[in-house]
């Protein structure tokens, strides 16, 4: 923050989108979540994935299991609402979306192309085989929830997140134009331009990561694991343009970490994984962010309004205060491979 602002005090955020994993990860990301964040949509592709209402239960009692064992106090255990998520896969039915929508636990539903990220094998292998989902998703009011990028080879790894608006979002949006769908995680001005000209029902989240850095902190000097995530870093012009609509207090974009732990040895070798882990430092790191383009002001709709207000739901009443000290982040938290 500025000299000229030692403390900020803000609606207490939501984040909507964040990985927590599964089994023995959940005592460490879980305690991290749930200690800035009151509500929080959970990604569905563990290993197996969360494909209908009983898988989405049982994972929400198991985070809820964790929570209620961390160290966290009783006012953080209590505020703390796990939003679930339902993978979208080539099998998923009308019932499975009518269940998930009457659960009263269930967020919205997740579209990832078959091995566009982690653990999305599962993923859909044909978008036009969705139509009688899609129809559901927009009878039930329930979100779409994208991961906006094609995976065939041949497309460029920088250019897969445009490619995706044009041949496959467009034709989506134009065939169920009542569809709520949030574009998760942009990172280009291609995107953050293709939601400004989309109606209120089409809004993105964007990541600490893609505020703050650009692929040069990615490959400049040598290939830096840490800042390796799906969707990949940008130029230097993306950024700045996902910096400007951020904070620019439009409420089509809004607070979604993306924050995916992994393993160390799986992500400092010489086939680091992608993800970035911010759960416990996401806060200070978008605050930094914001600070950098003297929009601090625009915090709180950012990261504790709009999310909410697009989804429906009331605005925190909590607040969480974030004073401008140095902070030192661990090079590592306790996990457990595996999950």
């Amino acid at each position: 923050m500025t000299d000229s602002i030692r403390e900020l005090t803000i609606l207490q955020p939501d984040d909507w989108h964040i990985h927590l994993r599964d089994g023995k990860a959940l005592s460490t990301t879980v305690s991290h979540a749930a200690d800035s964040f009151n509500r929080v949509i959970c990604m569905p592709n563990l290993v197996p994935p969360v494909k209908n209402i009983d898988d989405a239960r049982a994972y929400r009692d198991r985070i809820m299991e964790h929570l209620q064992n961390s160290e966290l106090s009783i006012e953080r255990k209590s505020a703390f609402d796990p939003r679930m998520t339902l993978y979208l896969t080539d099998k998923t039915t009308p019932k499975d979306i009518k269940l998930a929508a009457q659960s009263g636990i269930v967020q919205a539903v997740k579209l990832y192309p078959a091995g566009a990220t982690t653990n999305s094998s599962d993923g859909v292998t044909d978008i036009n085989a969705c139509v009688d989902v899609f129809e559901a998703l927009e009878k039930y009011n329930l979100p779409l929830l994208i991961h906006g990028e094609v995976t065939q080879d041949h497309v460029d790894i920088f250019d897969r997140e445009k490619r995706f608006l044009d041949e496959v979002l467009a034709q989506i949006i134009v065939k169920f134009p009542t569809l709520k769908i949030v574009v998760e995680h942009i990172t280009t001005s291609d995107a953050a331009d293709f939601v400004l000209t989309q109606g209120n029902h089409i809004a993105a989240t964007i990541t600490p990561q893609h505020l703050m850095f650009n692929r040069n902190h990615l490959l400049l000097g040598g290939i830096k694991q840490h800042f390796y995530c799906l969707p990949i870093l940008k130029r230097e012009s993306h950024q700045k343009v996902l910096l400007d609509v951020a904070t620019s207090g439009n409420p089509k974009f809004f607070l979604g970490t993306d924050s995916a732990p992994h393993a160390t040895d799986k992500k400092e070798n010489a086939c680091g994984c992608a993800g970035c882990y911010s759960a416990a430092t996401a806060l200070p790191l978008y605050a930094t962010a914001f600070d950098s383009v003297g929009k601090i002001d625009k915090l709180e709709g950012f990261a504790s309004r709009f999310g909410a207000q697009f989804y429906g739901m009331p605005v925190n009443e909590s607040t969480v205060t974030l004073i401008n000290t140095p902070m030192q982040v661990p090079s590592a938290y306790p996990y457990f491979d595996g999950y």
